[in-house]
């Protein structure tokens, strides 16, 4: 039975996150015969996603009505879902900026996307654009659900949380970098195919195919309980999917099996704390107070690799091409779109039938889930989807060690973002001091009083 729905999808002309998410939708008989609404500001980008989903929208008869904007105010009003995954572009330029910014005054941080210096600037950009859709939301469709997507994903959840009375889910893929770690350690033990690609769960295209095909045989035979924070989850059970047996021991005697070159920082924490951590150590390292030491230039140790930034940025270049004369020539339709999905689909199909699905990581606001970090704060854990939205299963406690990194990140994230929507400098030095990134006072405000000149046209509150 179909359930037509107003789905906004702002940002549709982000490549990875848009175009996954509005050819799920697409496929979807529950929601045959929705109102499909497209929204980006880059109008060549928007021009082509909406010429392919007008196409896929009559070749797989999904009897959806399709509309696309530049400006998101004329798309929400009565919508039931707003998808979000903008980015305040260029993206991998800007990431590189935030990197090299505090170079300048000899902060080395292991990555910059979601923590460190690099974590608040990119939260800063991004927080002003999604509160605006957020407050619209308020007037325009106040009982809609935000489903996000943009990074970084706790702070972006936590400003739509705080700042706003809309009902915000964020989603990530993160953890398939677990489940693909897993099924490295337990390849022989379920019978799962590794690829010599595999060695490292860097967001690289050498790594990324054999990472995914590990994955997805893992998931098939295991199931993984983590929860912490987005892209900062511990795994806290593991279990065969099929009989209910614990793996966890045969898992941790497995994976000091395998080459110490593999994963050594998630090695070193994974040992010391006592739980696997999930993101693997590109995204790990962000979080952790011990890799950026610049005397003893830890990321050499643990070989930690930067983003690619200019690989990326023209690997998008060359998909956008693709998909121009795929929408031109209008042949199978299914060389060149993905065929798996975000989740976005998965909460609103589950939602709009009140159907209990167990998602295995939702970001929501913590209301008591895991009762030592703090209360309203974005955790990201297993969920069930249903007519409520999406509810945290209860996990207890986490270890003190860890719990307190994580509240750590959790203040430092909430700093941020109300010094964002506040415009308030001296939140924002509090960020930066309380990161363990910074080890100078004069060095925070330097890299501070940078940012926001570097970044000004971005960071309109700190300048009123």
């Amino acid at each position: 039975m179909a359930h037509p729905q107003k789905i906004v999808c702002i940002g549709a002309g982000s490549y990875s996150f848009g175009l996954t998410t509005l050819v799920s939708l697409l496929r979807s008989e529950v929601l045959k015969g929705s109102q499909l609404v497209l929204v980006d500001r880059h109008e060549a980008h928007l021009e082509i996603m909406a010429e392919l989903v007008q196409w896929l929208n009559q070749a797989w008869d999904s009897q959806m009505t399709v509309s696309a904007h530049t400006d998101h105010r004329a798309a929400l009003p009565g919508a039931n879902f707003v998808i979000n995954a903008i980015e305040v572009s260029p993206r991998e330029g800007l990431w590189e900026s935030d990197y090299r910014i505090p170079l300048k005054y000899g902060v080395r941080q292991p990555y910059a996307e979601n923590s460190g210096p690099g974590g608040f600037a990119h939260a800063a950009r991004n927080i002003m654009p999604v509160l605006q859709i957020a407050w619209d939301m308020e007037v325009l469709c106040p009982d809609a659900w935000f489903i996000n997507f943009t990074n970084p994903m706790q702070r972006i959840c936590a400003a739509v949380h705080r700042h706003s009375s809309i009902k915000v889910i964020g989603l990530c893929h993160q953890l398939g970098a677990g489940y693909a770690m897993v099924g490295k350690a337990l390849a022989k033990d379920l019978d799962i195919t590794i690829s010599p690609s595999f060695t490292s769960t860097h967001a690289s295209p050498r790594y990324s195919a054999g990472m995914f095909a590990v994955s997805v045989q893992a998931l098939e035979k295991v199931k993984i309980t983590a929860a912490g924070l987005n892209h900062f989850t511990w795994m806290l059970a593991l279990r065969n999917r099929q009989t209910g047996e614990d793996l966890y021991p045969r898992f941790r005697e497995r994976w000091q099996r395998l080459p110490e070159g593999f994963e050594p920082l998630t090695r070193r924490v994974f040992d010391a704390f006592g739980l696997f951590p999930i993101p693997g150590d590109e995204h790990l390292c962000e979080y952790l107070p011990w890799v950026s030491d610049p005397t003893t230039q830890p990321w050499e140790k643990y070989e930690l690799e930067l983003y690619e930034w200019a690989e990326h940025s023209q690997a998008r270049e060359d998909k956008w091409v693709g998909l121009q004369q795929a929408t031109q020539t209008r042949q199978n339709p299914e060389e060149y779109v993905p065929n798996y999905s975000e989740g976005a689909l998965e909460v609103i199909e589950n939602i709009v039938q009140d159907s209990d699905l167990l998602w295995e990581a939702v970001n929501i606001p913590n209301e008591g889930q895991i009762p030592n970090l703090p209360e309203g704060a974005i955790i990201e854990l297993p969920g069930l989807l249903n007519v409520r939205g999406a509810t945290g299963i209860p996990l207890g406690p986490l270890p003190e060690g860890i719990a307190e990194l994580l509240r750590r990140e959790v203040t430092i994230s909430h700093l941020c973002v109300d010094s964002v929507a506040a415009g308030d400098r001296e939140l924002a030095l509090q960020a930066l001091l309380l990161d363990p990134v910074i080890r100078d006072m004069d060095v925070a405000r330097q890299i501070l009083d940078d940012y926001l000149l570097t970044y000004r046209e971005h960071l309109p509150t700190f300048w009123n």
